[in-house]
């Protein structure tokens, strides 16, 4: 019977802390309400929360309001503070307060405001701050339904950070003249704004990153429903793109297709380079690997400024021969060795305005595969045959002039003769058959006069 009861009573307990937990699990916060360190909004369904994280950055820890999903290991989809990180301990509190203004206070430094309202907007009206299950944290009017965007003040869609969710928009705004893009984090560790950037072009209709301002990937043209260089066999399985054009917005955005029971899509703009699909974990292009000289699978070339070595549209050209230094009494030019792949080397060299190519020589002392530089204080003479003084080696292809072939001066000098040779000799050969012709046609006259 005890036990019985211990059951009946156990049961009574889950269910009620279950109630309670769901009560407590509240997604919106009214005009005066705050936000903690402990708590949290939850979105209506559970999918996403919004609430403090702490970050390690060189050893310190920081504080910031984040929205991610309620899992372990979640990403942290959006960032309200990347520029103004909070020291740890300090108390932090979101404050969404009687004005409608969306601010971060905390014990040791200035408030940070999120959004505040413009003057136009009477305080006297009902606004809330909602967490939506699309991951959007919005500020509305009370009397806003079912995520519209009629009465909505500010959303966190409108600012992206590294995370690119279903239903955001990459693109421009005409009105306001604003710009959804993603920054990348500075470091895997540091939400602060990073080099990269993933924008929208809407003149192309391609997707672009950007590392500090100069494209280096696109997305391709899209077509048939996908983008070529953001994995074809995996986009039309997950993604349901749309485009929008007017003369409002241009813009591009997604929602998810497929298994409903499959991870739902996170976009991540890493620092290194790569776009991840955090929810499928996989990389969808290979960005990383766009370093200004390669143009595979969507990157694009750079080429060198006007001021360097090389012409425009060089590239890099394997050839037998070998670089020598100009100067013969430099004797004090150091040997520069590289343990990097040979693809690495053409990076590096690519990127130094003085490098004219590289070889990877046998005597090659180092711990690895490696190469060796060539700059403006070397020429490099090619050797077609192979013999002597030759190795396999890259460089730029405006410089490849073989040495064992005659300067092109010399070769215009030798067709200019020939063309002035040949009419002469034919003229010369005409004149002389003329003249036998004429020679004979004379003689035959004389002997016709001898037989009269």
């Amino acid at each position: 019977m005890a036990t019985s009861l211990m059951i009946r009573n156990s049961i009574f307990f889950i269910i009620f802390a279950c109630l309670w937990s769901l009560h407590d699990a509240k997604d919106t916060l009214k005009p005066g309400d705050t936000l903690n360190s402990s708590s949290t909004l939850v979105s209506a369904s559970g999918k996403f929360v919004l609430k403090f994280v702490v970050q390690t950055i060189d050893g310190s820890n920081t504080s910031y309001i984040a929205i991610l999903r309620d899992k372990q290991g979640a990403n942290k989809a959006w960032i309200g503070n990347r520029n103004s990180p909070i020291p740890y301990p300090s108390s932090p509190l979101l404050t969404f307060d009687l004005s409608n203004t969306l601010r971060i206070t905390n014990q040791v430094g200035n408030p940070i405001v999120i959004y505040s309202p413009p003057k136009n907007i009477s305080s006297t009206n009902a606004f809330e701050a909602i967490l939506l299950d699309s991951g959007n944290f919005v500020i509305r009017e009370a009397s806003s339904v079912n995520g519209s965007t009629n009465g909505v003040l500010w959303q966190s869609f409108d600012y992206p950070t590294d995370t690119f969710l279903p239903g955001m928009k990459l693109g421009v705004d005409r009105r306001s003249g604003k710009n959804w893009s993603l920054l990348s984090w500075a470091t895997s560790y540091n939400p602060a704004p990073g080099l990269l950037s993933l924008d929208w072009d809407p003149n192309g209709k391609q997707l672009r990153i950007k590392q500090g301002g100069v494209v280096n990937w696109t997305s391709g043209v899209f077509d048939d429903g996908k983008f070529p260089f953001i994995f074809p066999e995996v986009s039309k399985q997950r993604y349901n793109f749309s485009i929008i054009s007017n003369k409002d917005e241009d813009y591009l955005t997604y929602s998810a297709v497929g298994d409903p029971s499959d991870p739902e899509p996170e976009w991540v703009l890493y620092s290194r380079g790569t776009l991840f699909e955090y929810g499928a974990q996989v990389a969808i292009t290979n960005a990383q690997d766009c370093d200004g000289y390669n143009t595979i699978g969507g990157c694009v070339r750079t080429d060198r400024p006007s001021n360097c070595t090389g012409k425009f549209g060089d590239e890099f050209v394997q050839k037998n021969g070998y670089f020598k230094i100009k100067d013969s009494s430099n004797t004090s030019r150091a040997t520069s060795w590289y343990v990097v792949s040979s693809v690495d080397c053409k990076v590096l060299c690519w990127q130094n305005c003085v490098c004219l190519g590289f070889d990877t020589p046998a005597d090659n002392q180092s711990s690895g595969p490696g190469c060796r530089f060539w700059s403006v204080d070397c020429e490099f003479i090619e050797n077609s045959t192979g013999s002597g003084k030759t190795s396999s080696v890259f460089v730029l292809s405006s410089l490849t002039t073989p040495a064992n072939s005659p300067p092109a001066k010399k070769n215009g000098r030798k067709w200019l003769w020939v063309v002035i040779a040949l009419p002469t000799a034919l003229l010369l050969t005409m004149f002389c058959i003329f003249g036998y012709l004429l020679r004979r046609r004379m003689l035959s006259g004389l002997g016709v006069m001898e037989r009269k």
